[in-house]
């Protein structure tokens, strides 16, 4: 199913558009997971000026979000979209979930749930990823990169558990990041950690500033075992589907696609420049016809 969705583009590296650097990975100790460290590598845009606050877009499995010859290329489209403007200059951080000093690192093979602090991090609803997120990822950025402390200006996201993950940051931290985004996102009961209740907590809840864009596909784990047993609470696609509806009666800034995929990043990959220009379209136009510098590429600040 997976066959249908290609990448565009918008993701891949195009002649003539100023290429943003990736620097070396940092670590930093956990306080919120004692024991454990998180990785992460920050993308800088040609466009990034130290003198002005830069938009935040933080990637869970971010060595995935960021491959370069992976299904999603994240760097790529934030070259592409930022030099035409349609999205604001801004700083990616392509963030691991934490491990041990002893386990392995995350990488291209075994990087799901079955290695490093993944399951808990990522799979819980309460606010322990969010404070890994806004007290110590953020605060270590920022230490190096100006980012703005606006929340519109803060986006998060990512696939499957990831994604469920990105949801909890941004809804327990929504007075700091309104923008977030899951491919396949893991809104079931992994780990009878909860995770199919949030629907239901979005219903019995206030309203929160967020934007959210939700994508998965019919051919996602559908809780079916191989006995014929169906477990509703395992069902990935009726989840989305059901948080989707939640938000939706709540009034939220809601976007959705529900494709024909599998669990994976194919079909999310493939619109994730789309995903990245509806997320971000509030970031201002000008309409002056005499404004030639926004009728312009987004050329590469002076340094």
């Amino acid at each position: 199913m997976d066959s249908q969705y290609h990448l565009g583009p918008d993701s891949l590296i195009q002649q003539n558009v100023p290429k943003g650097a990736i620097s070396e990975k940092y670590t930093i100790p956990s306080e919120v997971y004692p024991g454990t460290i998180h990785e992460y590598w920050v993308y800088v845009p040609a466009q990034y000026d130290a003198a002005k606050p830069a938009a935040l877009m933080i990637f869970n499995d971010g060595h995935e979000f960021m491959r370069f010859d992976g299904p999603i290329r994240a760097q790529n489209v934030m070259d592409n979209l930022i030099s035409r403007r349609e999205i604001p200059v801004m700083i990616g951080v392509f963030v691991n979930p934490g491990r041990t000093p002893e386990q392995p690192q995350a990488g291209r093979r075994g990087w799901g749930d079955r290695t490093g602090n993944r399951p808990e991090e990522y799979n819980s609803i309460d606010d322990r990823y969010a404070r890994v997120i806004l007290d110590e990822l953020i605060p270590a950025v920022k230490k190096d990169y100006n980012t703005s402390d606006d929340p519109k200006m803060r986006g998060i996201g990512g696939t499957s558990s990831g994604g469920i993950a990105a949801f909890v940051a941004a809804w327990h931290g929504s007075e700091q990041i309104h923008k977030m985004f899951s491919f396949v996102g893991t809104y079931v009961n992994l780990g009878n950690r909860g995770g199919n209740t949030l629907s239901q907590i979005v219903s019995a809840s206030e309203k929160k500033p967020l934007r959210i864009y939700l994508q998965d596909g019919r051919n996602d784990n559908r809780g079916q075992a191989r006995d014929g047993s169906y477990n509703q609470e395992r069902d990935w696609l009726y989840n989305n589907v059901q948080l989707a509806k939640a938000l939706e009666d709540k009034g939220y800034d809601l976007n959705y696609t529900w494709g024909i995929g599998n669990h994976g990043q194919v079909q999310g990959g493939s619109i994730l420049p789309e995903i990245m220009r509806w997320l971000w379209r509030d970031h201002g136009v000008s309409t002056d016809p005499n404004d030639t510098i926004e009728r312009s590429f987004n050329e590469p600040a002076s340094q």
